[in-house]
């Protein structure tokens, strides 16, 4: 599909007889069209990195740095700029040139772009006008049997020509004028030509004053014609006398450049929309902004995307773009039947729909636009194909000028072919997504389990082996003959067993495994492993007994009791319990705590939680700092926040800091500082634990942080109050160098019984 686009948008500008050029920043062209060559007369090998400079003359090169220097300084484009040259073979050549300024996604100037048009054979013909204008102007002056023979002579001019009395009136108009605005000179003769768009009126009495102060000054604007439509023209304008005071009549000449426009808006738009399809990674953004390039470019009042879902044989609509906002929020809300209206009728046939008025469609339904509060009026409506399926329409509603017709259905096929390949790479991309994300699941599932497998299968063997050793001891009182052979072959296929088991935990030695799931594990097996040494060592008897009683006091399963819990209470009452420990640290606090926010959790968790978060935060904070604290209702439950303005986490550690044992310290032990103490250091554990809380009663713990500003570079360190900070004067100036928030997310679920 990508193909068949740029051959589409090739032979688009290729048909309008401009081409596209590119230039870096030093003018140096980087891009061109296939039409350059032949408007600037010579080869493409010639052209391309070539400076625009190289091919014209000093008094045109200063011309144009001056003009591109505009661009750069102010952002805004210009057009209609004349560039007179000579091409390889020395013929003339007049070249019209527009340009805009190329920025990136952050706003950073590249270069420029615009569209070259040889204008030979239109100057050409201008001169030829001007030579006429002025013999007409002799004429005139001299008998009207001349004005007559001049205008005689503008009725064989291709372009619109009237001729206005110095009071506005017309004195004349050519076939050409006849043919593209509709009006005959007879029904103008002596009158003022309504021919000036809403909002246009004033242009009357200005385009007069401009030509009076410029014979060649060049008017871009729009005009109207007898039916109505609206055309963009190029305006040039002429006195008949240079006395101002001989009340001069008024010459305009004016070129319908409206296809030509609509060209350059056609162009700009598909090179827009193409650069940014890398740009927008999700693809209902991706379609949000293509459907508002669509309505933009169509003058519509909306476009909409419609998927059809052939499971539910339902239409959604995932991406659209409306001058009605609301309405444009309601859509991506409502489904439709894939078998009813205008649209059903499109992923029926395959076949575009062009409707001027939906009120004589027997198609048409109004309950889209009774769901989202709107009114279509006209609507035209090109399938998706995706493959040899159709995926869905392309739709745009209410053109604001005119009626839809054959030019709009071609470019909205064109874009249709973007906007469905979008729509596959996503489909294919999530399909993707989701068989990574099961084999990465089934990966884990089958490591964890064969690692448990390992650590189960250590565990007897080693306790079996110790048993067999005490049976040794106890057999030596019989002859060794009656029962060594059979000793040493079950140690021999112990030592198997056990020698299988660290294979296997080679094996998966360079596996990522949760560090709190491997100490549960060394826990169970420990025990046992201890009772069995000890029996080992001194037999079988009370001491074994108590042993094993004592370990399952100490590391067996504990039952809290689930309560409620009110945090904002919770979180104060803790602060002022752990207040006794930092009474040495002058630290400051703000809170705001909302009131009934509760959740059901055992109480001692939460204490840990809390008093972990606290600890955290104070060590991690100088003195003459702040700790905020905030407990309130988020969209997804409760939320607790324990925020500090400390030194922040670098960021290579902070992916790690949730893995356990992990400091962010130089220093992993309390060797000469003490818990609460500024950057105290320590294990690492509390966050781990926290960690395993959180799964096991299903709260979520995250955490956000910048590193103080003040400490980026190596070997600078925090002196532990703000007082003594070379950097900060007051409080304001640490608070906004860095810190650490922790937010715990306790889910709606969390706030029943």
């Amino acid at each position: 599909m990508e193909n068949t686009s740029d051959g589409q948008l090739r032979d688009l500008i290729d048909g309008s007889g401009d081409c596209v050029y590119e230039m870096d920043n030093h003018g140096n062209v980087t891009g061109f069209s296939s039409g350059l060559p032949k408007v600037l007369g010579y080869p493409a090998d010639e052209i391309l990195h070539k400076n625009i400079g190289t091919f014209m003359d000093a008094r045109q090169s200063r011309k144009f740095h001056r003009a591109f220097n505009q661009v750069w300084i102010t952002h805004r484009g210009f057009s209609n700029l004349i560039w007179e040259t000579l091409d390889k073979a020395g013929n003339r050549k007049v070249i019209e040139l527009s340009a805009y300024l190329v920025k990136n996604h952050d706003g950073k100037k590249l270069g420029f772009r615009g569209i070259a048009r040889d204008a030979t054979e239109k100057f050409k013909t201008i001169l030829e006008l001007k030579e006429a204008q002025r013999r007409y102007e002799h004429e005139f002056e001299a008998k009207r049997k001349a004005k007559q023979r001049t205008r005689n002579l503008f009725d064989f001019v291709p372009y619109p020509m009237v001729v206005f009395s110095p009071s506005g009136n017309v004195t004349y108009v050519n076939p050409a004028f006849t043919h593209v605005f509709g009006w005959r000179l007879e029904e103008l003769m002596g009158r003022k030509i309504p021919y000036y768009p809403p909002g246009y009126e004033k242009e009357a009495g200005e385009t007069f004053k401009r030509v009076k102060e410029n014979a060649d000054a060049t008017i871009e604007t729009r005009r109207m014609t007898k039916e109505g439509r609206i055309l963009d023209v190029i305006i040039r304008g002429q006195l008949s006398s240079k006395d101002t005071d001989d009340n001069p009549e008024e010459l305009l000449i004016l070129r319908d450049v409206t296809e030509e426009r609509r060209m350059a808006r056609i162009n700009e738009t598909l090179f827009q929309i193409s650069r940014a399809l890398p740009g927008y990674p999700v693809l209902e953004e991706l379609l949000d902004y293509i459907t508002d390039k669509v309505k933009r470019i169509l003058n519509a009042e909306g476009t909409i995307v419609g998927l059809f879902d052939e499971d539910l044989n339902n239409i959604s609509f995932l991406g659209a773009a409306f001058d009605d906002k609301s309405a444009q929020r309601r859509i991506k809300t409502v489904c439709r039947p894939a078998n009813k209206g205008v649209l059903g009728r499109v992923l029926r046939t395959g076949e575009p729909a062009m409707v001027p008025d939906t009120d004589k469609d027997p198609d048409f339904t109004y309950e889209l636009d009774a769901a989202i509060g709107f009114q279509t009026d006209s609507i035209l409506v090109v399938p998706l194909e995706g493959g040899e399926s159709i995926i869905g329409a392309l739709a745009a509603i209410n053109k604001k000028a005119g009626t839809f017709d054959e030019k709009d259905r071609k470019l909205l096929t064109m874009i249709a072919g973007t906007v469905a390949l979008s729509i596959e790479n996503a489909r294919f991309s999530k399909k993707l997504t989701d068989a990574y994300e099961e084999v990465a699941s089934l990966n884990r599932a089958k490591d964890r389990i064969i690692n448990h497998l390992s650590h189960e299968l250590k565990t007897p063997a080693s306790i079996l082996l110790g048993s067999l050793m005490i049976l040794r001891k106890k057999l030596k009182k019989l002859p060794e003959n009656a029962w060594a052979a059979t000793f040493q072959r079950a140690k021999r296929n112990l030592d198997r067993i056990v020698e299988i088991q660290y294979q296997v935990e080679d094996i998966m030695r360079n596996r990522e495994y949760r560090p709190y799931t491997v100490l549960n594990i060394m826990v169970d097996q420990c025990m046992d492993e201890l009772e069995s040494l000890v029996a080992e060592k001194v037999g079988e008897g009370e001491i074994v007994k108590w042993l094993r009683n004592r370990l399952e006091s100490e590391f067996g399963p504990r039952e809290s009791k689930i309560e409620k819990i009110h945090l904002n209470r919770f979180l104060a009452e803790r602060w002022v319990a752990l207040g006794q420990h930092f009474a040495h640290r002058h630290v400051q606090m703000n809170s705001h705590l909302e009131e009934d926010v509760h959740i059901y959790m055992p109480p001692d968790v939460m204490t840990k939680v809390i008093d972990g978060l606290i600890k955290n935060a104070i060590e991690n904070t100088p003195d003459e700092g702040r700790v905020d604290l905030f407990v309130g209702n988020g969209e997804k439950g409760a939320l607790l926040t324990i925020s500090d303005f400390g030194v922040g986490i670098v960021p290579e550690d902070r992916k790690r800091i949730f893995e356990g044992f992990f400091s962010t310290q130089e220093t992993m032990e309390y060797s000469s500082k003490h818990p609460f103490d500024f950057n105290a250091g320590g294990k690492g554990a509390d966050l781990l634990r926290m960690k395993v809380f959180g799964e096991r009663y299903g709260f979520q713990l995250n955490m956000t942080s910048t590193r103080c500003r003040f400490l980026e570079q190596p070997g600078t360190v925090c002196p532990g109050s703000i007082a003594r900070c070379e950097d900060c004067r007051n409080q304001d100036d640490c608070i906004h160098s860095g810190g650490t928030s922790f937010t715990v997310l306790f889910p709606e679920n969390m706030r029943v019984t």
